[in-house]
């Protein structure tokens, strides 16, 4: 068997049981038995579906096992070929999705709270002014926009603009995980000192944010969760964060959990990679319904080679983007071409210092310490992947610090499986430190309200040490400094959106560790996820 086969097993398992199943005779099933492993193997790298030609339509008609729709294990719909569950998760959301687009909700009168809270029309940012017309009358609102575009200062004037028209409305807050969600509740705080809102209207702004696992209800060990359509949410405007970051599945039983006449407000980067499982939801949203979008440009944080690198790697203009990064008057960003290890110990020396001063009882200082600095790795393996780089700086702790254990005070980790039992999930950080009262070693994870909550090492769910993290696992997050680290050869999980979400991770300062024609492909490289949402949602609004 083939090392593409057996990273496919389900697939092969798969094929195989739908190709007995078949009316095809014994010289057609191998065909057939490709398409459905090409198709396992195109959602495992997330695309919903498998764009098919009229011949391989021709032969999947033939087979008895596909329908336009029906309940077949097999579905074709626009020269897409579909396992049924995706083109399910498809199919309601275009429907609910439309449906809430298309949804014109009461706004009363809002003119005048508008001008209260952005001035007059002719004054402040227009496009935030739009956005908050067009979630004061509409059920659904699309916000996409860069780091520093105003997104959060955006959603706080349009929650205070529908608490002055609408009066005692219910607001939900929530991300995809919990560094987002605790991200979004920090930028709420920064929005909400910003604005000189009135008292009453202010306290009324929720500063709370959640998951949308525990914003939709999680059941331990079941996909499903407890709020569903026979049994709404109770808000009446849900705001998510990092929407790229919402896969297909998520997405619609979201929409689904919406009680009728509730306002969704949907808030992300277009730019950035799309979810790690199936769908690029945000993106064909933005896509199919331009009169439901509104793209922030006007950028209030980087004014800096920060933004103008990011803009020219989102522009394909590789030549540009690797003239700023050799520029020597572009302070902001920097090639690491000598000493790669010295520049990650060295930027983790602050982050080893606070655990030196660190007291279980008051974690703050150290969870701001490590989110100054990070290593962000465009793979997991090689001498420029993830687990080399964590091995490089637990060598570099052990021997500097005379750590001899596997588990240590400041060893930082990730969460890679969720476990609702403990509240821990995918993406979540932790520090081990040693307990203030019973001297043991723990772990220590901020939530996103932010709690701290200990737990012994042994009881951690899959984890990985997070001195190295992908770009992938980094979304949500947002660093002072990062160092990205990209592999010596060229490869195909490298793109512009990859990149992108790496350099956008940073607030003050990038170390970029790559070759020239590496860094080149990977701008040149655009992620395409095969999907039928965009379509299907045009379908139904004509």
């Amino acid at each position: 068997m083939t090392a593409e086969k057996k990273d496919n097993l389900f697939g092969v398992h798969l094929a195989g049981m739908l190709s007995d199943k078949s009316h095809l005779d014994e010289t057609k099933k191998p065909r057939f038995r490709a398409m459905v492993e090409r198709l396992t193997a195109a959602i495992a790298d997330g695309h919903s579906c498998l764009a098919v030609g009229s011949e391989d339509e021709q032969l999947l008609l033939q087979t008895g096992l596909v329908s336009a729709g029906r309940r077949t294990p097999l579905v074709l719909f626009d020269n897409k070929l579909y396992l049924h569950r995706y083109y399910s998760y498809e199919y309601r959301l275009a429907d609910q999705i439309t449906d809430l687009a298309q949804q014109h909700v009461f706004s009363g009168e809002c003119e005048a709270a508008l001008d209260g809270v952005f001035g007059s029309a002719a004054e402040g940012d227009d496009l935030q002014r739009q956005a908050a017309q067009l979630a004061v009358g509409n059920g659904l609102t699309v916000i996409s926009g860069g780091p520093g575009t105003g997104k959060t200062t955006a959603v706080v004037k349009i929650i205070a603009v529908l608490l002055q028209v609408l009066g005692d409305v219910t607001v939900a807050l929530a991300a995809p995980t919990g560094k987002a969600a605790m991200r979004l509740r920090q930028s709420l705080r920064g929005a909400l000192e910003m604005l000189a809102l009135p008292r009453e209207i202010a306290e009324a702004i929720p500063e709370s944010a959640q998951t949308l696992h525990r914003l939709l209800g999680v059941h331990n060990h079941s996909p499903q969760f407890r709020h569903t359509r026979e049994n709404p949410l109770g808000y009446d405007v849900v705001v998510v964060d990092e929407a790229s970051m919402v896969d297909l599945a998520l997405m619609s039983k979201l929409v689904d959990a919406l009680k009728p006449a509730s306002r969704l407000i949907l808030l992300g980067d277009k730019d950035q990679l799309a979810s790690v499982e199936s769908g690029a939801v945000l993106a064909e949203l933005i896509e199919s319904m331009p009169d439901n979008t509104v793209v922030l440009q006007k950028s209030y944080r980087f004014d800096s080679g920060i933004k103008a690198f990011a803009e020219a790697i989102n522009a394909s203009d590789a030549d540009r983007a690797w003239a700023l990064l050799q520029d020597d008057m572009v302070e902001e960003i920097r090639r690491v071409d000598g000493d790669l290890e010295q520049v990650i110990c060295r930027g983790y020396n602050d982050f080893l210092q606070a655990v030196e001063r660190a007291d279980s009882t008051n974690t703050d200082e150290l969870f701001r310490a490590l989110n100054q600095f990070r290593v962000l790795c465009g793979v997991h393996g090689g001498k420029s992947g993830v687990d080399a780089l964590n091995q490089l700086v637990e060598d570099y702790v052990r021997t500097a610090y005379g750590y001899n254990e596997h588990w240590y005070p400041g060893k930082p980790v990730m969460i890679h499986r969720n476990d609702y039992s403990l509240g821990l999930y995918n993406g979540d950080v932790g520090i081990c430190l040693r307990d203030s009262q019973d001297n043991r070693l723990k772990m220590y994870f901020e939530d996103e309200e932010n709690r701290v909550r200990s737990y012994l090492p042994q009881r951690l769910p899959a984890h990985q040490t997070a001195y190295a993290m992908t770009i992938h696992k980094s979304q949500g997050s947002e660093f002072d400094v990062v160092v990205i680290v990209l592999p010596g050869e060229e490869s195909p999980v490298l793109s512009r959106e990859l990149l992108y979400t790496g350099v956008t991770r940073a607030r003050k300062g990038i170390w970029l560790r790559c070759k020239k024609n590496v860094f080149d492909a990977a701008v040149a490289a655009k992620t395409v996820r095969v999907s039928g949402l965009a379509a299907m949602v045009r379908c139904r609004k004509s």
